[in-house]
């Protein structure tokens, strides 16, 4: 480098994938989890973009895959975030499908981060039997079944060597803390997805070796 030249930092650029846990569905843009996390990150003084999103309500892994078939992804990204499948389970969808689908979502969200598979983290699925949603449905069955298919993704992000965060446990806090929620009674607040965002700031830390 010559005399007078110096060096610009880049900002990190982060792609969270998912449905309407990720876009937020009922709350403000700031309150999504992937904005929050990206604020704390700013706060520590990384410089990293605002998040690219890529969610519907809705969505079920298919969709998801349909959904990222033709997007122009602007990769390599530095981090890359996976929540998917609760749709999964309330249309009945099986768990083998499931798995496909699932595996196939960490694999491009893989190759999108460079092949640096430690730089993708994924969200366990929420439990929305807590929820007034589903007060009157068979809430044992909703559980066991979100729990099923949370061993799966986790699973395949152990044998992937991605990360893997626990979010299930926090969601299920909401039957006794109606703060939680968001005012449609299904989905969370702010309150809740900043502590998802809290929660998963370490594993992004370590995995961008900022800890």
């Amino acid at each position: 480098m010559s005399a007078g030249q110096s060096t610009k930092k880049i900002a990190l650029k982060y792609l969270a994938l998912g449905d309407s846990y990720t876009i937020g569905e009922a709350v403000p843009a700031s309150d999504r989890y992937p904005m929050q996390l990206v604020h704390l990150l700013r706060s520590g003084g990384m410089m990293i973009d605002d998040p690219e999103i890529i969610a519907t309500t809705g969505w079920t892994t298919d969709d998801l895959l349909s959904g990222i078939k033709n997007y122009p992804f602007h990769s390599p990204y530095d981090l890359v975030t996976l929540l998917i499948g609760v749709n999964n389970e309330y249309q009945g969808k099986s768990l083998t499908d499931y798995e496909s689908g699932f595996r196939m979502l960490l694999k491009k969200g893989i190759e999108l981060a460079g092949g640096n598979s430690s730089h993708v983290i994924v969200l366990s699925i929420p439990d929305y039997a807590y929820t007034p949603f589903a007060k009157e449905s068979d809430t044992k069955a909703i559980s066991f079944a979100i729990d099923n298919f949370n061993l799966v993704n986790k699973k395949i992000a152990t044998e992937m060597l991605c990360g893997w965060l626990d979010v299930t446990m926090e969601s299920r806090k909401v039957k006794g803390d109606g703060s939680l929620l968001a005012s449609d009674g299904l989905h969370y607040s702010g309150k809740e997805y900043a502590i998802w965002a809290k929660n998963l700031l370490p594993l992004v830390q370590a995995a961008l070796h900022l800890a």
